[in-house]
């Protein structure tokens, strides 16, 4: 474990976080409830020698006393020294879900309780997730599960934190979970990730392992408002952190977040959604960044869902508050808003649509040499869009932008074609969408203009050339 002097980040508590963090409601829990009933035959184990007289001792003891807390106390070393030994000696499925069960419960009653194996896996020299990380192989989703709560717990509780292998080894384990199609235990994995992500030490290290990709296309995707509530908690917790607040739309996270506040009827995820709109506004240190995720919200059609909220009546005085910041905030930057930051707001978003900009030939004139800013960045999005968009507006949109850039910028055909633009655009002159074929047809013949006035050019200066070398040499003019 690596030492820490950050703790653990205040964060405002949402009513739903007051309880435990992991839901009784939840799949884990309601097997958790009947796993509790087992009386596991602790004399069978001694007597074939799979545990020791002393593990043993304490957890026939422990299973029988009412006051399990002050005997862990009484017996602090011993206590997770016998649950480690029973997870390293005992195979038996039902016996090792018994066991995790008595483990998590003794760390929900008391969230201190961490050290005590922290201390002893100090003294021994081993990482104390160990155990637990190995079992997220095991062939038992339950024992899978169970374990990787507790890990989100020692994660979470201890004032030490896991150390980087085994943390990476842990965040993609819950990555292929949340991507597993028809998980009975999504809940429960996302429970853990809002556990481990209270942590800022921890949210970086999601990032490296594409941690936000994978939320946004999820919940891209249909999922039930619980999942959608959860998975956005995580991307707002991980808001709070300046440098990645300012990185976050970078992921589309604010399109795909105003899609989902259109259409949610649930008041807990309207407000984690406004929560980390606020967050995307506040928390960045560039002002520039700030402004151009109230642009985005602006394009994503924020402002219109804000005037509905307003006709609505909220018990919540933070989703009361974050609206009016929210409106505020919009209402100033739409204000401020030139074409071109319309545009190119637009263009980073992704999701391209017949606005005013597109046909306007003024803006063009005024603004397709500003496409060349921060290395084309404008123009590599619109090339990534041809190249991979399947959506036959935002292809229709782009070769028209192209065409527009190719029209406008003297040198635009030579850079369109260094960044693979031509191919891709001629390659859409097949595509099963008419429109999509002859805006393909229009940006297409706009670059072969280009070539011939180009060529045109260079015969007038031959001609030239050569009249010129003709009067030399006969004298005639």
């Amino acid at each position: 474990m690596t030492k820490t002097a950050n703790m653990k980040e205040i964060l405002p508590a949402f009513p739903e976080e007051n309880i435990d963090m992991f839901a009784a409601t939840s799949v884990l829990q309601q097997q958790a409830a009947e796993i509790r009933n087992l009386n596991p035959n602790w004399s069978s184990y001694l007597q074939s020698q799979m545990i020791s007289q002393d593990v043993f001792d304490f957890i026939s003891a422990y299973d029988v006393t009412d006051a399990k807390g002050q005997f862990l106390n009484d017996n602090r070393p011993q206590s997770a020294k016998a649950f480690f030994s029973l997870l390293e000696h005992i195979s038996k499925e039902s016996t090792i879900q018994y066991v995790l069960v008595l483990i998590d419960d003794l760390l929900t009653e008391d969230r201190s309780r961490v050290e005590i194996f922290h201390e002893y896996a100090l003294k021994k020299n081993e990482p104390v997730c160990g155990n637990f990380l190995n079992l997220l192989n095991a062939a038992d989703g339950f024992i899978n599960n169970m374990s990787a709560r507790i890990i989100a717990k020692f994660a979470c509780y201890s004032t030490d934190l896991i150390n980087q292998t085994d943390l990476q080894f842990y965040l993609n384990w819950i990555k292929e979970q949340l991507l597993s199609a028809n998980n009975e235990y999504m809940q429960s994995v996302a429970r853990c990730l809002q556990m481990l992500l209270r942590r800022d030490e921890y949210r970086t290290a999601f990032i490296s392992v594409d941690g936000i990709s994978t939320l946004l296309s999820i919940l891209s995707g249909r999922v039930n408002f619980q999942i959608q509530y959860q998975l956005i908690f995580c991307v707002w917790v991980m808001t709070f952190n300046p440098r990645l607040a300012e990185r976050m739309n970078k992921f589309n996270v604010i399109p795909i977040l105003a899609d989902i506040l259109s259409d949610s009827v649930k008041e807990k995820v309207t407000r984690i959604i406004l929560a980390v709109f606020r967050n995307l506004i506040e928390k960045p240190e560039d002002n520039t960044t700030s402004k151009e995720h109230c642009i985005a919200m602006v394009q994503s059609k924020v402002l219109k869902q804000l005037s509905i909220f307003e006709q609505r009546k909220f018990d919540d005085e933070d989703i009361v508050e974050d609206i009016q910041f929210l409106n505020e905030r919009l209402q100033a930057s739409v204000q401020d808003l030139s074409s071109f930051d319309e545009y190119a707001t637009e263009v980073k978003s992704g999701r391209l649509e017949w606005s005013p900009v597109h046909r306007s030939a003024q803006f063009w004139r005024e603004n397709a040499s500003r496409l060349n800013e921060r290395n084309y960045e404008l123009l590599r999005i619109l090339v990534h869009l041809l190249e991979t968009s399947r959506d036959p507006l935002v292809l229709s949109v782009a070769s028209f932008d192209v065409g527009e850039y190719v029209r406008h910028y003297p040198r635009g055909k030579h850079i369109i074609e260094q960044l693979g633009g031509k191919q891709l655009v001629m390659q859409l002159l097949s595509h099963d969408d008419a429109n999509v074929r002859y805006e393909a047809l229009l940006a297409v013949q706009k670059l072969m203009v280009h070539n011939w006035e180009y060529l045109g050019r260079q015969l007038e200066k031959e001609q030239g050339t050569s009249t010129d070398r003709t009067t030399a040499l006969t004298g005639k003019a």
